[in-house]
């Protein structure tokens, strides 16, 4: 089924920790290209929340995970010149029990575990250094 850019789409955020580091991709595409994020992408039809975030995290990083519970939702808008091209509401789960070495694929420039103490050194897509924070004092 083609996207409607007036349909919101629902997409999914792989947020996995390995002790004190977030393991984030940066974008190949847009609207985020070049910086910063976690693993993710849309829920395809027929998909659950669970399936997108492990199919996405595969995909982008060669990691298998465990998708756990959602953590948040987030809206992305993306616009162009005062204009909405499309809206993104971002699902992001916990993911454990991770298992592989990272490696860029998919839509992902680089991979890496980044130190949370380190997470502002980078560009970062909107809500990641919170969220990460947020969910690495488990």
């Amino acid at each position: 089924m083609p996207e409607s850019p007036s349909i919101p789409t629902p997409a999914v955020l792989a947020v996995l920790h390995r002790g004190d580091a977030v393991l984030l991709v940066r974008r190949a595409n847009p609207p985020d290209a070049g910086l910063w994020g976690f693993p993710g992408g849309k829920v395809e039809r027929g998909e659950t929340l669970a399936q997108a975030t492990e199919r996405e995290l595969l995909e982008e990083t060669g990691i298998t995970a465990r998708a756990c519970e959602p953590i948040t939702a987030l809206d992305v808008l993306d616009e162009e010149q005062g204009q909405l091209r499309h809206h993104y509401i971002l699902i992001a789960l916990r993911c454990e029990d991770a298992e592989g070495e990272p490696r860029a694929g998919d839509d992902a420039l680089e991979v890496r575990w980044v130190p949370l103490a380190g997470l502002d050194d980078l560009p970062l897509s909107r809500d990641v250094a919170r969220l990460a924070r947020m969910t690495g004092t488990r």
